[in-house]
């Protein structure tokens, strides 16, 4: 078997990956190098699928997220790194020995950060697809399968301390912007959210609402103007006015709202 990691390999393999539309060619070479660990064969057969639109976390078999190793199995969603400041966030809000709950939990990643962040907490991750609640459990993500809440019956209800979620929210005219790895990759039901893109978010408001101790704090990610399309919903189901979450380059990434009025300290 024939070792790789050539100057010449490298050039080649990052001319390869920017002709097949790949953003960061030269980054996705080095990652690919050091995942094939000198086999040829390996780092073949991991180009020919990066090559063919395949998410690189899939090809690798994971991401780094919020300064952690995240298994990610071909055909759960991939977390993004503009989803770590809600993750931050969330684990400052969780109290040491709190309750968490992180709905449409995919690979676990949010849920896997909080735990790193609080080994104290209790943290729950929820999803509707099995291969990602399996993904999320190799990852050591208590996770359970079902709908949002549905899965934890009623025995958090009104227990919470904190909820995230990174539901579908594209909306569904828009899923063809989205890059080819996602689009003709990840599941759709990650993705779609819908003519507005508020589908599920509007539903996850909901289920927030009822998991959430008064105080508690509910942390979701969206998309530019949901804002205002869930501002509504947010007050129905007994928030406060939220406040809204940036990444690094000033767009919106998400809300953070409390349930009634914040808990006596």
């Amino acid at each position: 078997m024939r070792a790789v990691s050539s100057n010449d390999e490298r050039r080649a393999l990052t001319a390869l990956l920017a002709a097949a539309g790949c953003v960061a060619p030269s980054e996705e070479a080095d990652e690919l190098l050091e995942a094939a660990a000198g086999s040829a064969d390996a780092l073949a057969q991991m180009t020919a699928r990066r090559v063919a639109g395949e998410p690189l976390a899939w090809v690798r078999g994971g991401t780094w997220f919020a300064g952690r190793w995240v298994r990610v199995r071909a055909g759960v969603y991939v977390p993004r790194w503009q989803t770590e400041g809600l993750a931050r966030r969330a684990a400052a809000l969780l109290p040491e020995e709190g309750t968490a709950v992180d709905l449409c939990t995919g690979s676990g990643a949010i849920a896997l950060a909080l735990s790193a962040s609080r080994p104290r907490a209790r943290v729950v991750g929820t999803d509707i697809d099995p291969l990602a609640c399996r993904c999320a459990a190799e990852n050591g993500v208590e996770a359970r399968l079902g709908d949002l809440a549905a899965p934890l019956g009623a025995a958090l209800d009104g227990r919470v301390d904190v909820v995230t979620a990174v539901p579908p929210y594209v909306p569904t005219g828009a899923i063809g912007y989205l890059p080819r790895d996602a689009r003709d990759h990840e599941p759709m039901s990650a993705l779609d959210g819908g003519p507005l893109g508020t589908d599920l978010l509007e539903r996850v408001v909901v289920a927030a609402s009822r998991l959430l101790r008064p105080g508690g704090v509910f942390l979701v990610e969206l998309g530019a103007g949901q804002d205002a399309l869930l501002a509504g919903p947010l007050a129905d189901a007994g928030f406060t006015t939220p406040l809204t979450l940036a990444d690094d380059d000033g767009d919106l990434r998400g809300l953070e709202a409390r349930l009634g009025r914040p808990a006596a300290t």
